[in-house]
């Protein structure tokens, strides 16, 4: 089973880039981030064309989340996290497919910092945590994929000093990823890449790509019983040299 997680950065706007990366990848579950959407948006039919199924929580000019599967209908089990019901931005999804649990999340970006920006995105980690804590104690098979907004370590961003007061890097947004890593889920690519420089995300600006000046955003967190069934765990990086790209890549594993 191959399990994406891909910030798409606007679907109607990526589509054709999706579905042909659809179509190349062939990946069993996709999550998706940064719909950019209205629920009614969402391209349906062209995905069920391709062969997936969906569920999505749109939002317009911002946001938006879905979950894909390949060959059938995911189960929609929850369509915000939990904590706080005013937080009305579209950045969780979950759902059951094939007997796994797909929690699929877009994290706040946080800029600028200190700020309410920053302290909402501290405080949507802590609801995260705590859910995916919850998670983690059924010992079901899960998976936590998406967009976390944190680069969990230095290696994980090309050397520079522009991003010393980004939200991205700060102590307190680090310390939110390792309270997972504490809970017991499984990092997929730092596990399969203990060494190797790995990033996700190349902004638009200052040539960034061309550079490979990189930052690792996009994470999939595996429960016990998914993570002993890995056995790979890569980043699609040519997808982000193509014409009209996402400025993410996909990442994706394996397992057995």
């Amino acid at each position: 089973m191959k399990i994406a997680t891909f910030n798409i950065n606007n679907i109607n706007s990526r589509l054709q880039n999706l579905l042909a990366w659809l179509a190349v990848a062939e990946p069993d579950i996709v999550c998706l981030q940064e719909l950019k959407a209205r629920q009614t948006q969402f391209p349906r039919t062209a995905l069920a064309d391709a062969g997936y199924g969906a569920v999505w929580v749109g939002q317009p000019t911002w946001n938006g989340v879905a979950i894909l599967a390949r060959g059938s209908e995911p189960v929609l089990t929850r369509e915000a996290l939990p904590g706080d019901e005013s937080d009305q931005q579209a950045r969780y999804i979950e759902a059951a497919v094939n007997g796994i649990v797909v929690a699929c999340l877009y994290a706040p970006n946080g800029n600028p910092q200190p700020g309410p920006k920053f302290t909402y995105k501290l405080a949507w980690h802590e609801r995260l945590n705590a859910h995916a804590a919850e998670l983690f104690d059924t010992g079901l098979p899960v998976v936590l994929a998406g967009d976390y907004n944190i680069v969990p370590e230095p290696r994980d961003i090309y050397p520079t000093r522009s991003y010393d007061d980004n939200a991205l890097v700060q102590p307190e947004s680090r310390a939110a990823f390792a309270v997972l890593l504490d809970q017991g889920w499984t990092d997929a690519l730092r596990k399969k890449h203990p060494k190797d420089t790995l990033y996700t995300f190349w902004d638009y600006r200052r040539n960034r790509w061309p550079r490979d000046a990189g930052l690792r955003l996009d994470h999939i967190l595996l429960s016990k019983k998914l993570a002993r069934r890995l056995t790979g765990a890569e980043i699609d990086r040519d997808v982000r040299g193509e014409t009209g790209a996402s400025d993410h890549a996909p990442v994706w594993v394996e397992l057995r």
